[in-house]
């Protein structure tokens, strides 16, 4: 009973406590919202994985994890000279619609994890994981759903998830770093990085329309070769 339900509380904790928090501080005007915010995501993000690693899952059920984070982080690397044009969005929303959205969630988690040994770790590695993961979860969802198949449906998921993944790393830099004084001031933030999460989230939608059918097919039918889908959710 434990293995079911520990893992599915680690979940939906990884998934709300976060945004939870952020509005909490926000709301209240707490000093301290980057320390509390950090550890918050921090604790998420290892609830998470260790509700994962509750459900005991099989080398082949991990082994897909491995190698889509590894290609996600080695492709943000060699795309390194172009600001924020990565495929590691879409990566992520692959590995979500193919085996699940905590598998989607844990290749953008690691993705970024694993690319930041190149590009610096800080601060913001652990809010760059949850935003990542967050999309290959929301992904997995879409599956749920049965949204998987359209590839439209998908590319207006990876476009809004550019600038979502926008939304989660500027708010927290606003609530936990620039404490504006108006409304005005923090939508100027958002205003500023504006180009940025555009570019972000057309690039998603690129590496998307190249990637997706190709690599979803071949993937699927891997994960029904050896019953990785199924245990996906």
């Amino acid at each position: 009973m434990c293995r079911r339900v520990f893992p599915l509380l680690a979940e939906a904790f990884a998934v709300g406590a976060v945004p939870a928090v952020l509005i909490a501080c926000a709301w209240y005007g707490v000093e301290q919202t980057a320390l509390v915010s950090m550890v918050v995501v921090a604790c998420a993000l290892l609830l998470f994985f260790a509700g994962y690693e509750a459900s005991r899952p099989r080398l082949r059920d991990i082994m897909p994890v491995a190698v889509l984070a590894a290609l996600a982080a080695a492709g943000r690397i060699l795309f390194a000279p172009f600001p924020s044009f990565k495929p590691v969005s879409a990566v992520a929303i692959i590995a979500g619609a193919v085996f699940g959205r905590r598998s989607g969630f844990l290749v953008g988690a690691l993705a970024a994890l694993a690319s930041n040994f190149f590009f610096g770790q800080g601060p913001w590695t652990p809010w760059q994981m949850y935003a990542w993961g967050m999309i290959g979860y929301g992904a997995g969802l879409l599956a749920q759903a049965g949204l998987e198949k359209s590839l439209p449906i998908m590319c207006c998921y990876g476009f809004a998830s550019g600038f979502g993944y926008g939304v989660v790393l500027n708010t927290w830099s606003i609530v936990g770093f620039f404490h504006p004084e108006s409304l005005v001031q923090a939508f100027a933030v958002y205003a500023a990085a504006l180009p940025f999460d555009a570019t972000h989230a057309v690039a998603t939608v690129a590496f998307l329309l190249a990637l997706y059918a190709p690599w979803r097919r071949k993937l699927a039918r891997i994960g029904r070769k050896y019953a990785l889908c199924e245990r996906a959710s």
